[in-house]
């Protein structure tokens, strides 16, 4: 019997156990981790130089620290970025989480530089031209941790839960939650083989992006309160660094929004990468996906960025991560298990991109197993014509941005659209369970799950 069994070892599971040892916590906490730790997470692309479609698990998503450890690594530092968490607790709480949030990250080895919050004549010459082009800028100091460092500040959190009492399992996968009279009393796990019952007084599911859809079942079968919540279909943009060197310098990451005609979605940029890499992670089924990395150290010759198209989705149909899910699959069976890569302008002259034209370009993909193909043959219309007219709109932000040769990955997909019900205390319909981070629905990224872990620990021990 443990007194909290927690499920994932992303940044909210992390900060879950880390705040309930601050708080001077004496209570018998269990961390389950499907993957490897962090060390111990290694991605062979660097020596194949391409996707070995690692199994049962890729090393880019799955491990502790989640997904968090091999990406970019950058922490949102303002309370508009990162998820809805505000709209339950309140904006001046979230923020002050963030900023206590921030300052164990600084303990842990974060860089003490934050992006974004310099060249104030020049970020209103940038806001300027994004009212003139119907856009909305959010200013969002940024923390950037760098992939590699990233890993190194991981490790550091995992080394301070291990000689402190934690106990983390890893290589154990949760397959079920146990439920009895109304309240979940432990999980059911498979480890070795076998599967063996786990009992908790407190059961804290915190599976990240990757167990989206896992825990989207989990409600279902077990009536846990939840509704559909918006899918995020998009594409990861990369042009050259001089195109961006403005918005770079000054913002480092520019968040932008926008609801381009005719459909007035909203459509925004997530997780820019200057001097990036696009790279691929790999989920269940062989779903091969885009996302973006950025080093400290490590720099190329281009910057790339999200572009994401929200949908929401309510009668009949209700199952959005089955819907992006269905739209990754199908990019994958055109780009033959591969990340498709097409060059802007031949999406506007209605033309496929072939690997030869690439080769003749400004910018060179930074993915190099991309392959050169027509990502519109499986984009939903919706989702194309507000991709190519958001895109439109930031290039009077940014002129050059929607250059002939800009480079449009596909698929970019997030998955966190099942929205779990809960109060302001996290309380989910289930009386003993609590559901954290990205797979809630209530955050996106590393800082708001990191701060959701606080949260959750301040309300196990009573204090605020």
């Amino acid at each position: 019997m443990y007194d909290v069994v927690i499920v994932g070892a992303g940044p909210a599971g992390i900060f879950t156990a880390l705040e309930l040892l601050r708080k001077g916590s004496r209570h018998k906490i269990l961390l389950l981790e499907k993957g490897r730790p962090v060390e111990k997470r290694h991605c062979p692309k660097a020596e194949t130089g391409r996707c070995m479609n690692c199994k049962p698990y890729c090393h880019i998503t799955t491990g502790f620290s989640g997904a968090g450890a091999f990406s970019d690594g950058k922490l949102s530092l303002n309370h508009e970025v990162g998820g809805d968490l505000p709209s339950l607790i309140g904006e001046f709480y979230a923020q002050e989480l963030i900023d206590y949030t921030d300052s164990i990250y600084l303990e842990f080895g974060a860089d003490e530089h934050v992006e974004g919050v310099d060249h104030s004549d020049k970020v209103k010459d940038i806001r300027k031209r994004a009212i003139q082009a119907g856009l909305k800028l959010v200013d969002c100091p940024v923390r950037h941790l760098g992939t590699e460092k990233a890993q190194q500040l991981y490790y550091a959190l995992q080394q301070y839960l291990l000689e402190h009492g934690v106990e983390i399992r890893f290589g154990v996968e949760c397959r079920n939650l146990v439920l009895k009279d109304g309240a979940c009393t432990g999980v059911i796990v498979a480890e070795g083989g076998r599967e063996t019952e786990i009992a908790g007084r407190t059961i804290v599911v915190a599976t990240g992006r990757r167990g989206a859809d896992w825990l989207e079942a989990l409600c279902a079968e077990h009536h846990i309160d939840h509704k559909p919540g918006t899918v995020d279909i998009g594409v990861r943009v990369e042009c050259r660094n001089e195109v961006m060197e403005q918005v770079n310098k000054v913002l480092y990451e520019s968040k932008l929004i926008g609801y381009p005609r005719p459909f007035k979605n909203k459509v925004r940029t997530f997780c820019q990468n200057p001097g990036g890499f696009v790279s691929q992670e790999n989920y269940d089924n062989d779903l091969a996906v885009v996302n973006g990395h950025s080093y400290k150290e490590k720099k190329s010759p281009n910057t790339n960025v999200a572009i994401l198209c929200s949908h929401n989705f309510t009668e009949p149909f209700n199952q959005p991560i089955a819907y992006a899910q269905k739209i990754g699959e199908v990019t994958n069976m055109l780009g033959a298990g591969h990340i498709l890569v097409q060059r802007f302008g031949d999406i506007l002259d209605g033309k496929r991109t072939w690997q030869k034209e690439l080769a003749f370009s400004n910018v060179r993909p930074t993915l190099k197993d991309a392959v050169a193909g027509d990502i519109t043959a499986a984009m939903p219309y919706r989702a194309m014509t507000n991709i190519i007219g958001f895109i439109q709109m930031v290039d009077q932000v940014v002129p050059g941005f929607a250059s002939t040769e800009t480079l449009l990955y596909s698929p970019e997909l997030k998955f966190y659209s099942n929205r779990v019900n809960m109060d302001a205390d996290l309380h989910t319909s289930i009386a003993n369970l609590y559901c954290l981070g990205d797979s809630s629905g209530w955050t996106r990224g590393l800082m708001m799950a990191s701060v959701m872990g606080v949260l959750m620990a301040r309300k196990l021990m009573g204090v605020r």
